[in-house]
């Protein structure tokens, strides 16, 4: 095996070890596994939020899409750039708090403890796992490809060899280990974008060398409507383009949990300029190296290998494979992320909910386990016929994702009149569009993104649909009231701060008895 290949043996090493780690702190209760013990500070929770946000699709599918159609991508670079900070600005407090008051442990049964119904969690726990699945079959298929490149094994090989790591230290570490592989994963992925970018940028001479380069080719790849005009005039294409990533997080199950697993709601500050500052370094990195491939590597026969190529076009053997750990980060934590997610509806969702809903904690983490077990197994065996496109593939999946549970999960935490009737019009409005939109190609024919026609028919749907059936019980009222506001001290809390004042008060209490004592007599 080569150099580089032992490098990145190393790396994967070193993941199987923090997940190795947290195993025996994750056994301790299904709190535990699931969301961390709800223990996340700022800086774990941006990177594990905007790590498994980014996914294989940043490092494949965006280059691939500007090498497409020019700077038209980049619409969905601007969305992305203010992704974190919309997702965490508008559920992060309040869906903390209450996540904790309701007592949920995974973003399906929280739907169905505030919208208090069990068709909320049938239907959402249906949605989450067919489109989880294929969502973790884009990244399976980014992983072998990567892989393949690194240690010049077979595709085949490199996939089982890339996912069975993944989900070696999922299982065993659960939620902490996802959250600090990816707290690392961060770290290297923003290093590996910005160093490829960087050269690249001077072997095309800037921006303005590379822009006149581009107009020489073609000038319709510096069109806003994408190359030949392909989207000309399309202003719902854009829009949705733009939304997609700048709200669509919102409706992601397996990026929402971290609303539910971070420490207090005090982490969403410092969460959302962590998350701000690390966006602005990678999100546009990509799709401009997509640019810079049409100068650099016209012939390429794959596109999604773009920054693959440029790596070692551009860096020696031994850097190369420093960088190209990145593109292993960005596909491995967003995949270990789904594998839980995924395990959890399973587990906590399906099996603890409708069959057997005695189970014991440690049997409730052992049949999560098992889930992401059998669910990366399926997952390989189906990815290593190698399915669609990886941006293709993974835009329909968020697409679906986010248009069945955005509008759920915001209307959850700000609307009072919100009902299941709302929430299952919401899930299975937006999700059917998407799909119908998808599969029909109805953009082409509308000039609607898919994206934004499903997020149309989901809001309709959850604004008439909560016209009908009953209305939240006036404990959901307390419970969506508390969780607006910040939460006062409980009454055991008090007790304990009276309890640890005491002898301090019974001290000033005699003080001043004595004093008012020492007044009366000087007046008598």
């Amino acid at each position: 095996m080569s150099l580089d290949g032992v490098i990145f043996i190393i790396y994967i090493l070193t993941l199987l070890m923090i997940g190795l780690w947290f195993s025996r702190k994750s056994s301790e209760s299904s709190e535990q596994y699931l969301l961390g013990g709800r223990s996340l500070g700022p800086a774990v929770t941006a990177m594990t939020m905007q790590t498994t946000a980014m996914s294989g699709y940043m490092f494949m599918g965006a280059p691939a899409l500007a090498f497409q159609y020019g700077w038209y991508a980049v619409w969905y670079a601007i969305g992305d750039a203010g992704g974190s900070i919309v997702n965490l600005s508008v559920l992060g407090k309040r869906m903390r708090r209450m996540s904790e008051l309701l007592g949920a442990l995974s973003p399906i049964e929280y739907l169905e403890k505030r919208f208090e119904h069990a068709s909320v969690r049938v239907v959402g726990s249906i949605i989450s796992i067919v489109f989880l699945f294929a969502y973790v079959c884009a990244q399976f298929i980014a992983a072998g490809k990567a892989m393949a490149t690194l240690t010049g094994f077979p595709y085949e090989m490199s996939l089982i060899i890339g996912i069975s790591v993944i989900i070696i230290y999922t299982v065993a570490g659960g939620y902490l280990a996802v959250a600090y592989t990816a707290f690392v994963q961060g770290i290297i992925m923003v290093a590996g974008v910005v160093g490829i970018g960087v050269l690249a940028y001077i072997h095309v001479g800037g921006l303005t060398s590379l822009n006149t380069a581009l107009g020489n080719i073609d000038p319709t790849y510096l069109s806003i409507w994408g190359k030949d005009l392909a989207f000309y005039g399309q202003w719902g294409v854009v829009l949705g383009a733009i939304l997609i990533f700048s709200i669509g997080y919102m409706g992601l199950p397996h990026v929402v949990v971290r609303h539910m697993s971070m420490q207090s709601t005090k982490t969403v500050k410092g969460a959302i300029l962590i998350g701000a500052i690390w966006n602005q370094f990678f999100i546009f990195v990509p799709y401009i190296l997509g640019l810079a491939g049409i100068l650099l590597i016209p012939t390429i026969s794959d596109p999604e290998m773009i920054i693959t190529e440029l790596a070692y076009t551009l860096f020696p053997g031994f850097f190369a494979a420093l960088l190209l750990s990145a593109v292993m980060s960005a596909v491995m934590s967003t995949c270990d992320s789904l594998l839980i997610q995924a395990g959890t509806i399973l587990s906590r969702d399906v099996y603890q909910r409708f069959i057997n809903k005695n189970a014991k904690e440690k049997t409730t983490v052992l049949v999560s386990r098992l889930c992401i077990l059998g669910g990366g197994i399926v997952g390989i065996v189906v990815a290593i016929f190698e399915p669609p496109s990886i941006f293709g593939l993974a835009v329909f999946a968020f697409g679906t994702l986010g248009n069945a549970f955005l509008v759920p999960y915001v209307a959850s935490v700000y609307s009072k009149k919100a009902n299941y009737i709302g929430c299952l019009c919401a899930m299975i409005g937006g999700a059917t569009t998407n799909i119908i939109w998808t599969s029909m190609d109805l953009e082409a024919v509308t000039g609607l993104h898919p994206f934004l026609a499903g997020l149309l028919v989901s809001l309709i749907g959850m604004i008439i649909g909560s016209r009908f059936g009953r209305k939240p019980s006036q404990s959901i009222l307390t419970i969506f009231e508390q969780s607006k506001n910040k939460r006062s001290f409980s009454t055991q809390f008090d007790q304990n701060i009276a309890r640890s004042l005491a002898p301090e008060a019974k001290n000033i209490s005699k003080f001043l008895a004595k004093e008012s004592g020492s007044v009366r007599n000087s007046f008598s």
